[in-house]
């Protein structure tokens, strides 16, 4: 497609260049099989576990008849961290292994990368979640969401899923290396934990409530569980859509700084 624009007389634009830099993306996680596999294996082993390790000792409270309705929305927000969290490491190699200067020397420019790997990371994502919401109704996930609320969730899914890849990609460029940004990445994946995505917000210490309650990540979950169970959300949607909104403003605007001062 670059060849044909430039054949026509004109150059290729952001949205062209960023098609190709997450094509490439995309390219280079199909052959690392590893990380697609990891990717894939540990949100699924963790709600294995938490089902049935754990499932039976964890009180949900009354509106839910088993832990399997409960713990997946937190799953699969959980799996959308996991997946995100690779953008970093990705970023990371890009600019030790000097490829971004190529593509400079190419007038690519820095946001196109970006919104490549963002991109495919998000496709990425969709499928592991589609692989995890497939085994979860295998172990007995029975969701009972109308059409507007399945558009609803996937709508706060997606938007969480390209807020988080776009902060993991800020941090492969904060970070001097592909282990260092993993190693920071650990810490958004942990987000999930002190939530309400595998016990009740009122089980935990008094003192982690405020927290808990608070975190960006808390309405997502209660919005995925209340829209995928077919029950009342309140306002917990749009709490969600603004913290997604909001991590995406700061992630891109610090993206393109650290763009720039890593590449001058």
């Amino acid at each position: 497609m670059p060849e044909t624009a430039v054949l026509q007389g004109r150059a290729p634009g952001p949205l062209t260049h960023a098609a190709v830099m997450a094509g490439r993306s995309l390219r280079i996680s199909r052959r690392n099989t590893d990380a697609l596999i990891m990717s894939l294996a540990l949100p699924i082993m963790l709600m294995l576990i938490f089902v049935y390790f754990f499932g039976g000792a964890i009180d949900t409270g009354a509106l839910h008849s088993s832990y399997v309705m409960y713990v997946v929305p937190g799953v699969i927000l959980l799996c959308a961290g996991f997946g995100a969290a690779t953008t970093a490491t990705a970023v990371s190699e890009d600019m030790k292994g000097g490829i971004i200067d190529r593509f400079r020397s190419l007038d690519v420019g820095g946001t196109p990368v970006l919104a490549g790997h963002v991109a495919a990371s998000t496709v990425r994502n969709l499928v592991a979640t589609a692989v995890v919401f497939g085994v979860a109704l295998l172990i007995g996930f029975r969701p009972a969401a109308s059409w507007d609320g399945w558009l609803l969730a996937a709508g706060i899914l997606v938007a969480y899923i390209v807020a988080l890849s776009w902060i993991s990609a800020a941090i492969g460029l904060l970070a001097r290396s592909p282990e260092a940004a993993s190693g920071f990445t650990f810490f958004m994946s942990f987000l999930p934990y002190p939530s309400s995505a595998f016990v009740r917000i009122q089980s935990m210490p008094s003192w982690l409530h405020g927290f808990a309650e608070n975190q960006p990540i808390t309405p997502a979950i209660e919005s995925l569980r209340g829209l995928l169970l077919g029950r009342q959300v309140g306002n917990a949607p749009w709490t969600a859509l603004a913290w997604a909104g909001g991590m995406l403003a700061v992630a891109i605007a610090a993206s393109g700084v650290l763009f720039r001062i890593r590449t001058r």
